[in-house]
């Protein structure tokens, strides 16, 4: 009997235990309901009148929402209900999509200098040496100071002019390593072959010297950058959410952004270090480094250039140069070769201009408009960086009505509006012709096309990338002719795969892979 009652008052004390934590799991959730609503509420009605966007969830935000491979179009798919500028939470970070020129045009033309910041960001912070860069530092007087270094000294036209033997080099090396698989009818890995082609013209031009290994080029120096890509686009729990920066460092992702930064860095000093020594240092071509030096050596810069100064610009130029170059070679071929006629006639354009030398050279370019308007439809459709690099708003400004508070994180989907049907007619299709007698450019200026960016925050070395793409372009079209191995099994060249890899940069997922015959006249055996 008395273990009866003793199980019976057991059970009593378990159901008030029970209820009691029943009824406070009730009440918390009806306050999180309460305050979700209330939120919502302030955002339709409350003055506040932010963008609209999607539910978001009690401290997480939108996050679940956003676990897709492929970031730039699950945002696309969000803003075909949301509209254009579409506000998302993400943690503690308030973020704004641009998906539309007009929306664009807003941010980065109308309203320039309240959206010129870089949201600090822990991958930015460490690469750009804690903000002594151009591309991923916030908006400061050292900013404009190194803006104005590399748009006055480092990038421009008369700089660039410079390189000029160096790019051309480059390619003749690259036509002479895919003759050897021409010789041996042994498809190539152009994917690769173009990374390591971009990775040594950045090099050269950077440092004064390559670092290739084997036919590819793959060495050490370029794995390290690969990781860089990856660290980049990766997540990192400091970011949304500043109380766990611990997960970071229990991940190891910590570990390998500090280890990535050590060996770049280390490498950076130990070139910089070789240049220093006058003994080791031979006339010709100034590279980039020298220029630097030079700067600060005869007191041409208003800031004092420190050796970190000078990395942080290396680092910009080697993580915003090499990919994005090769990428948008990468994909400039594949479309070509998925389109026959497009390829057949910029064959014949370029052919024509050779003549019987067989090859292209940079002052040739300017004779190849329909190249160069295949290039345009490349960057359009395949922006080398689809959301462009983050934004982060300085001040608050009111676009479209709505209200945009400071230290917002902005991104521009650049790959949504290369495909929007306001702006393109059938935009899905490959089709240069769409540029040629179309004033329609990538400067900055249209916000149709804007894979370098606009404003203040644009890519300064848009020219330099270019005129590496077209050449290195002009030259594969005009010294070979390509084809699908057969091994592929793909009948038919528009069924090749257009995937790509999820991350900061529009990489094609699985690698092309070609045939090259080569075109008699030609002149780089």
């Amino acid at each position: 009997m008395d273990a009866y009652i003793y199980r019976s008052l057991q059970f009593q004390v378990f159901k008030v235990r029970a209820n009691k934590t029943m009824e406070f799991l009730l009440l918390l959730s009806m306050i999180t309901i309460i305050l979700f609503l209330l939120l919502r509420k302030g955002k339709k009605n409350g003055g506040i009148h932010v963008p609209p966007g999607p539910p978001q969830l009690p401290l997480i935000g939108n996050i679940h929402q956003l676990n897709k491979s492929i970031l730039f179009r699950h945002l696309w798919e969000l803003s075909k209900t949301y509209g254009p500028l579409m506000s998302l939470q993400l943690g503690s970070l308030p973020i704004l999509v641009v998906s539309s020129a007009k929306m664009a045009r807003e941010v980065l033309k109308t309203h320039d200098a309240a959206f010129a910041g870089r949201p600090p960001m822990v991958c930015f912070r460490k690469l750009s040496y804690n903000g002594l860069d151009i591309g991923l530092s916030p908006y400061s007087d050292n900013w404009r100071e190194m803006r104005k270094i590399c748009i006055l000294h480092i990038f421009s036209s008369k700089r660039v002019q410079s390189f000029r033997s160096i790019r051309e080099d480059e390619v003749s090396k690259m036509m002479r390593k895919i003759h050897k698989f021409t010789s041996e009818s042994k498809p190539i890995n152009l994917s690769e072959m173009l990374i390591s082609f971009t990775n040594s013209v950045i090099c050269k031009i950077a440092l004064g010297k390559s670092y290739d290994d084997g036919v590819c080029g793959r060495s050490r120096f370029h794995e390290v950058l690969d990781e860089v890509q990856d660290l980049t686009g990766g997540f990192f729990f400091a970011d949304y959410f500043p109380c766990m920066s611990w997960v970071d460092k229990l991940t190891g992702r910590s570990f390998r952004l500090e280890r990535t930064f050590r060996a770049l860095d280390v490498f950076f000093q130990e070139v910089i270090d070789e240049h220093l020594d006058e003994k080791s240092r031979k006339t010709g071509t100034k590279d980039i480094i020298d220029v630097c030096l030079r700067l600060n050596n005869d007191g041409l810069s208003a800031i004092d250039l420190s050796m970190d100064h000078i990395k942080a610009v290396l680092m910009d130029i080697f993580t915003a140069g090499t990919h994005t170059n090769a990428i948008t070679l990468i994909w400039a071929m594949t479309q070509l070769v998925k389109r026959p006629e497009a390829m057949k006639r910029i064959q014949e354009e370029v052919r024509n201009i050779a003549g019987d030398k067989g090859v292209i050279h940079e002052t040739d370019l300017q004779n190849l408009p329909y190249l160069k308007a295949a290039v345009k439809e490349t960057l359009r459709l395949h922006p080398p960086v689809p959301l462009l690099l983050p934004h982060e708003t300085i001040e608050p400004c009111t676009i479209a009505g709505y209200k945009v508070h400071p230290k917002t994180v902005v991104y521009v989907n650049a790959w949504a509006i290369g495909r929007d049907p306001k702006s393109w007619e059938d935009p899905e299709k490959f089709f240069p012709e769409r540029f040629l007698n179309n004033s329609i450019d990538f400067k900055g200026q249209d916000f149709e096309l804007i894979p370098f960016g606009a404003g203040r925050r644009s890519c300064p070395g848009i020219h330099l990338g270019v005129v590496t793409v077209e050449l290195a372009l002009a030259n594969l079209i005009c010294g070979f002719n390509w084809e699908l191995p057969a091994a592929t099994g793909i009948k038919n060249n528009e069924d090749i795969d257009t995937d790509v890899k999820p991350g900061i940069s529009m990489q094609k997922k699985i690698p092309l892979r070609l045939l090259a015959r080569k075109y008699v006249p030609w002149s780089y055996a």
